[in-house]
């Protein structure tokens, strides 16, 4: 099999040489061509344009777009359309709004080219060694481009889950419990990190991954980040993110379900990143009506 692979940052980069690791001949480009030659040293066909992956890449052609979501995946869809041929499948693995594949697909199905979009999780660890992917769109598209999200997942980690934009709407909801958990996680943390008791964090992550209720790969994460550093004096609290959040968010209010964890979540991911003036507010004003106290800044 031979395909087409634009987007080469660190995910991108390591599903390409996992591909390559299955045997699958891989057509790489990037905005930045800097990052073409290392993939190309590790067996990767190099492409400096375009028109040279589509050159390269024999009809009917496949190829996975990696890049930012948003206005990126547009722009190379701009410029892939003209170069590619009825028949052909753009995929997109990315982080993109679900109504965005929608009207992608219904674009390119003007020109009788395929659209899929593939919800791809995993982080960095399942790019290389095998990622867990939701596609939807077409399934004769799926079936043709079958053979890659088979060399792309885990062992059962790939689904066809329905019609145009139901991967990308998957990996919404996907990443919205992920918000819930990581703030439920770094709560449960805090309280113990103040609890007297002088508990070892790391060992409590690495024991409750031993047949607890929550195990869970992100325990394991968590174990590693406190073994390095228990107090994690050298990470920012500020926690960026929030697009994929935001978007469940809004699809739960114009669908009438209530998700308030998430949307706590998402709030708080805001909050960290604020210089928090709603709770010099709640103090200043305890302390007006109450005399109650509170700490004057640089005390």
């Amino acid at each position: 099999m031979k395909a087409g692979f634009i987007g080469l940052g660190r995910m991108g980069s390591l599903m390409v040489e996992r591909l390559l690791d299955e045997g699958v001949e891989v057509v790489v480009t990037n905005r930045t061509k800097e990052k073409i030659k290392p993939l190309e040293e590790k067996g990767a066909i190099p492409a400096y344009s375009f028109e040279e992956l589509a050159d390269k890449v024999p009809a009917p052609r496949i190829i996975f777009l990696m890049v930012s979501a948003g206005d990126a995946v547009d722009e190379t869809i701009s410029h892939l359309k003209s170069l590619l041929s009825a028949g052909d499948i753009i995929i997109d693995g990315g982080n993109s709004n679900y109504k965005d594949s929608v009207r992608r697909h219904d674009e390119l199905k003007e020109r009788n080219i395929y659209f899929l979009d593939a919800g791809t999780s995993g982080g960095l660890e399942g790019a290389r060694h095998g990622s867990c992917i939701m596609v939807g769109g077409e399934r004769e598209a799926f079936e043709k481009a079958e053979e890659l999200f088979r060399s792309l997942a885990v062992k059962d980690g790939y689904l066809y889950v329905g019609k145009s934009g139901a991967g990308h709407y998957i990996k919404t909801v996907h990443n919205a419990i992920e918000y819930s958990i990581l703030q439920s996680l770094g709560e449960g943390f805090e309280l113990m990190k103040n609890s007297g008791y002088g508990l070892k964090l790391d060992e409590i992550a690495r024991l409750w991954n031993n047949g607890s209720v929550i195990r869970s790969w992100l325990l394991e994460l968590l174990a590693d980040a406190l073994e390095k550093d228990g107090s994690l004096k050298d990470i920012s609290p500020k926690v960026f993110g929030g697009t994929t959040g935001k978007w469940a968010v809004e699809e739960a209010l114009e669908k009438e379900v209530p998700m308030l964890t998430t949307a706590i979540a998402l709030f708080m991911r805001f909050r960290s990143r604020k210089d928090d003036f709603s709770s010099r507010v709640i103090a200043a004003l305890r302390n007006e009506f109450g005399g109650h106290k509170f700490e004057r800044m640089g005390q």
